[in-house]
């Protein structure tokens, strides 16, 4: 039964301390609304999994959320490094943070062996690479039937899997369209799906445009609605990407203790998304154009 929920209600609900979590998104749909609000009620010893960790990530570490990162690239997209991640890394600043690295398409192979519950997933292209030697979880396996040494990856099943959507009709079918990452496959992987949407549309929307319906209710635990849940990141057909933001978290990050006012001013202190939306200079700027919104497609 799917719930409706605020967002501090689904995330205190459905996370719990120790949870494997992936708040997934691939430079679009990025589930920031919900990773503040894990770092607000203080969530610690959490495995963050994630192809492409960006700047919630770094937030994440720099609140003291995270034991472990299982991913495949960590930075900030077109801007720089992350630096409360790379402090963590170096033993520069708080706790040590445990390391599990694969390729991209090794951490859509374990979410998709997750997803199929299976227990592991065949590769080629770990082959004449120093990955294995790094991860020792990536092992070898003989093909039955060629005789071919292949790479595998372990099956991934998340505690929880966040995303962000644009829309969900009131049995939970959520639609995303656009640029996709691995968020279907991390919800059919994870034991539980919170699922946080621009907006709650009628059935008949979702029904009239079925290919858009990644995720269906019936794994879906939580919805939350919540505008604007995924700035700096973008949702296509309702706002762009904030390119100033990533530009300006380069220095943020750099310095820890502007990064701890960051976090201050627009984490610890705002009670909730809207009250983050209030304090946020410029956003109506970022808003798409209402024929992208309604899904229509003008050719440009």
């Amino acid at each position: 039964m799917v719930k409706f929920l605020p967002l501090k209600e689904a995330v205190a609900e459905n996370l719990h301390d120790g949870d494997t979590v992936a708040f997934e998104g691939f430079t679009h749909l990025i589930p920031t609304a919900a990773a503040h609000e894990a770092i607000r009620q203080g969530f610690r010893e959490l495995t963050l999994i994630r192809m492409t960790p960006d700047l919630i990530y770094d937030q994440m570490i720099a609140a003291g959320c995270a034991r472990k990162l299982v991913f495949s690239w960590a930075g900030n997209p077109g801007a720089g490094s992350l630096h409360a991640f790379r402090r963590a890394v170096e033993g520069k600043g708080g706790a040590p943070l445990e390391l599990e690295e694969y390729s991209h398409f090794g951490m859509v192979a374990r979410l998709s062996a997750g997803a199929a519950r299976l227990p592991f997933w065949p590769m080629r292209n770990y082959m004449g690479t120093d990955l294995p030697a790094a991860n020792p979880r990536i092992a070898q396996v003989e093909c039955p039937y060629t005789g071919e040494r292949l790479a595998t990856v372990p099956a991934l099943n998340p505690d929880v899997t966040i995303v962000h959507a644009q829309r969900a009709d009131a049995q939970g079918n959520t639609q995303i369209w656009g640029l996709l990452g691995v968020q279907k496959e991390a919800a059919f992987a994870s034991r539980r799906v919170i699922v946080v949407v621009e907006e709650l549309v009628d059935e008949q929307v979702i029904r009239a445009d079925p290919n858009r319906t990644l995720i269906p209710g019936l794994a879906v635990d939580a919805v939350v609605v919540e505008p604007w849940g995924a700035h700096p990141s973008y949702a296509q057909g309702y706002y762009d990407r904030d390119n100033a933001f990533y530009v300006g978290w380069e220095k943020i990050s750099r310095d820890p203790a502007a990064l701890e006012r960051y976090l201050g001013d627009y984490v610890y202190g705002v009670a909730d998304r809207a009250e983050y939306v209030a304090r946020t200079d410029g956003l109506e700027r970022l808003r798409a154009d209402e024929r992208v919104c309604a899904g229509v497609n003008y050719g440009f």
